[in-house]
């Protein structure tokens, strides 16, 4: 029977791989390395094609990482110093914040004096190919790295614009762009809103700037804080505990866990900058990681009320390792554990009010860390239990900061609302 299979007559020792250090290899918890040595030289002298070495060692330490967790991975210098522009929110590119909807790639808004912004791109505009090449079917990696380049490198844009019948041809010359990883408005009231992308190196510091910024915005003092960190998926502890820290006066904000050990407890100073005020906490389903280790700590200090949907549940930690030629290792290393000792790993922070929309009742349940396979277990443990759910009738857009209404009652975003009518009856008591 001919499976297509050829069972050759290859050994280890026909290869030049020797067989006399079996038994030290046995002794050495290295040997299953060995193992994969011989598997590289088959490869590389029997494969019907020649094979790329590096191509395929990279590979085979990825899926020996993939092993893990799915928050842990090895990087390439590519992927990794794409990482890296991440974390530093600075890169080469044309400035322009985009969504992916149905496969397409959808422009937010230009970011201000952008070359995006500058050669004419637009809200709305679809961008269907980056140097003439199509972008649907690719991976929102790869679109990243062709729209991402050298400061000063040129880069073609297609764009099809609604009320064009043609598609519209754009060229500029990248830039160096850092985006805020927040940005702060005064609503009516004298509420401060803050919109918490991501953390990123330098968002506590951006943080304060958007809290003196807003407060002389206007000759009375700030009444409230309306924060929004819906779809925010993390990224720097020491940047999370930093912002958390500005809204507490004491008390631990968050601990960590290896192999079932505490390695430390973060505690708060006195003198937050906002510690003061009431706060409202935005979260929704794609909210994670750092940014519910923020809303943790503040709902376990009854210092903010919790308004959204249940978080996505990730509570652990990488940490990220650098090594020779440029790669990277994000590995997890540890759990993170709210003020009272709860671990949210795949259950989340569930929200006071509880928002839901109607569009949803039909689809089924998002996707969360328990559902991701070889996620970590999750540990029990539940916060403040829900006093009441409103339904809307359909999502919200993003929607750019500047044109956020100063007052958002009975606007497009519901969730906005709520938290914004939620803030208010605070301040009324």
């Amino acid at each position: 029977m001919v499976l297509g299979t050829f069972m050759g007559a290859f050994t280890a020792g026909a290869l030049g791989v020797g067989e006399s250090h079996a038994t030290s290899e046995k002794a050495s918890p290295y040997a299953p390395m060995a193992q994969m040595a011989r598997v590289l030289v088959f490869m590389e002298n029997h494969y019907v094609d020649p094979v790329e070495r590096d191509t395929i060692v990279d590979g085979a330490i990825k899926g020996m990482v993939a092993e893990l967790d799915p928050h842990s991975a090895y990087m390439t210098p590519k992927e990794f110093a794409l990482f890296n522009e991440d974390t530093e929110g600075s890169f080469g590119g044309i400035g322009v914040e985009v969504d992916f909807k149905d496969d397409y790639v959808v422009v937010i808004a230009p970011i201000p004096e952008s070359p995006a912004m500058r050669a004419g791109i637009r809200s709305g505009d679809k961008i269907v190919a980056v140097d003439n090449k199509l972008l649907r079917g690719m991976s929102i990696d790869k679109i990243v790295r062709l729209m991402r380049g050298p400061k000063g490198t040129k880069v073609h844009l297609t764009v099809r614009r609604k009320g064009e019948d043609e598609p519209l041809h754009f060229d500029m010359l990248r830039e160096h762009i850092h985006v805020r990883s927040v940005e702060g408005k005064r609503m009516a009231g004298d509420i401060a809103y803050l919109r918490v992308r991501q953390f990123q190196q330098g968002s506590h510091e951006e943080l304060l700037e958007e809290i003196a910024k807003v407060r002389d915005q206007a000759a009375a003092p700030l009444a409230g804080v309306l924060v929004d960190m819906r779809s925010n998926p993390g990224g720097l502890i020491n940047e999370a505990e930093g912002i958390a820290d500005e809204f507490l006066t004491g008390g631990t904000i968050y601990s960590t866990r290896h192999r079932g050990k505490i390695l430390e407890e973060v505690r708060a100073h006195r003198g937050g900058a906002l510690a003061d005020l009431p706060v409202v906490l935005l979260v929704n389903e794609y909210s994670a990681s750092s940014s519910e280790l923020v809303a943790g700590a503040l709902q376990d200090h009854q210092r903010a009320t919790i308004v959204g949907a249940t978080t996505f549940g990730k509570g652990s930690v990488q940490t990220i390792f650098q090594l020779p030629g440029g790669a990277g290792l994000r590995l997890t290393t540890m759990r993170y554990y709210t003020p009272s000792g709860r671990s949210i790993q795949a259950s989340g922070i569930d929200p006071e009010i509880v928002v839901r929309y109607k569009e949803d009742e039909d689809g089924g349940p998002p996707l969360r860390e328990g559902d991701l396979e070889g996620a970590l277990e999750a540990e029990g443990g539940r916060g403040a239990k829900a006093t009441r759910t409103v339904v809307g009738d359909k999502r919200p857009e993003y929607t750019p900061i500047a044109k956020i209404p100063v007052d958002p009652r009975g606007q497009a975003d519901f969730a906005l609302q709520v938290g914004y009518e939620t803030l208010l009856a605070k301040l009324a008591k």
